[in-house]
């Protein structure tokens, strides 16, 4: 049985999710538990959807009409966090101005999209990588 679809996004989230905490403790200089979240490199979001999408690509081929609705999904999950979560960042940056006496609103929401490139080429590589597990798994 191929679990393969199930465990790529799993381990894309698990990888993409790790390496924000690492870049962000490294700008940090320290454990940067309050910066999980929204935002930041790489976008998990973007890993999980095109780690489904590359897996898709290289097993059932770019012609499958699977590849067609997971690169939809991408894009979708990829303009939703270049343009609305973007625009949400901009008015919570405009509110903590206008209420500085309140909790501050969480302003770092959207991607960049350097940040995106690299949810991509991480869903990629974690997509080749449990493929590659999965055929070396099915030969032995």
């Amino acid at each position: 049985m191929d679990f393969s679809y199930l465990v790529t996004p799993f381990f894309a989230w698990l990888i993409a999710g790790s390496a924000k905490f690492a870049v962000n403790s490294i700008r940090a200089r320290g454990a940067a538990f309050k910066q999980i979240g929204y935002g930041g490199f790489p976008s998990n979001h973007t890993s999980i959807v095109s780690s489904i999408a590359w897996l898709i690509a290289i097993k059932e081929g770019i012609d499958a009409p699977a590849f067609g609705v997971a690169v939809a999904l991408c894009f979708i999950v990829i303009l939703d966090a270049t343009s609305l979560r973007m625009k949400v960042a901009s008015h919570a940056q405009r509110l903590n101005k206008l209420t500085p006496n309140q909790q501050p609103l969480r302003e770092r929401i959207g991607h960049t999209p350097v940040e995106i490139l690299g949810g991509i080429v991480t869903g990629l590589l974690t997509a080749f990588t449990i493929n590659s597990l999965s055929a070396w798994l099915t030969h032995l």
